[in-house]
């Protein structure tokens, strides 16, 4: 059915009032901003867009509950919302649902590195998934940390009290002191060993742009066989030349190919090393 004329008029007037938006939005006016949102959503309230700038709004002014909201309304609207999934992932782990922001923000990051990959909400979309993936790991790391600690200290008491049982009712006193110490030493040793996956090392360098330095996030292969983090090359090729930074070889942004065996390798590091998430 074609648009009628007073569906057509609607359209136009919820496009002036977005406008209206966007300068009210940009001198910092939000409360004004809103109301522009909100008339422009009472006139078409099935475009994505009027939703996502509305929750930006709130997000200024820390309202997450309206920005979830919004957020959900417009991802209804538009699955492929980047802006939508980043906020509502933003929202979520305001209220420390770490889980369902981080799966939030990770849908954002697919959808923007799709769609362009050195725009500017990737780099903030994967800085603030970093964030709340490493304080995830840094939550449980202080749980796990905590029950290591207090299973420890029970089964130190545990062989301590063992041993005094023992030596009271054996001779050899001296040999059983000996065994409970070294008993008490492998004890320690299982216990430190259970601890190193929460310790901070390196990053193994093969998991590293050789460019940045820093852990991939998407990494691609180039034909000479060297791998790199694909905004970090794709911006060498713009700027600095059409060649491969290490071997000087011509190379073209068409011949960058997903490494997928990476991607693997950094995704497993990091479900195992969570520490290694932490931005600086």
């Amino acid at each position: 059915m074609a648009p009628t004329v007073a569906d057509s008029g609607a359209a136009k007037q919820a496009e002036l009032l977005k406008q209206d938006g966007n300068i009210c939005f940009k001198k910092d006016r939000f409360g004004a901003a809103i109301d522009a949102y909100t008339e422009a959503i009472t006139l078409c309230p099935n475009v994505p867009i009027y939703w996502t700038n509305r929750a930006l709004c709130h997000l200024k002014r820390n309202d997450w509950i309206k920005v979830e909201e919004d957020c959900r309304r417009a991802i209804q609207l538009d699955h492929s919302s980047v802006k939508a999934h980043y906020m509502l992932g933003l929202a979520l782990l305001q209220r420390q649902e770490y889980g369902e922001g981080v799966k939030e923000l990770e849908k954002a990051l697919d959808l923007g590195r799709g769609a362009n990959p050195k725009s500017y909400i990737v780099e903030e979309i994967w800085q603030e998934l970093a964030k709340a993936r490493y304080l995830e790991w840094e939550h449980e790391s202080t749980k796990r940390s905590w029950d290591l600690q207090n299973l420890k200290e029970a089964c130190e008491t545990a062989l301590k009290e063992k041993h005094l049982r023992d030596s009271s009712q054996t001779e050899g006193f001296i040999d059983e002191i000996l065994s409970s110490s070294e008993q008490l030493e492998a004890l320690g040793k299982v216990f430190k060993k259970a601890a190193e996956a929460d310790t901070p090392t390196e990053v193994p360098d093969y998991l590293c742009c050789k460019i940045t330095l820093d852990i991939f996030r998407d990494p691609v292969i180039t034909p000479s066989g060297f791998t790199y983090e694909r905004a970090v090359i794709i911006d060498h090729i713009h700027k600095v030349g059409q060649f491969d930074p290490i071997t000087r070889e011509p190379l073209y942004q068409s011949q960058l190919v997903p490494n997928l065996a990476i991607k693997e390798a950094v995704q497993a590091f990091l479900e195992q090393h969570g520490w290694a998430y932490r931005v600086d």
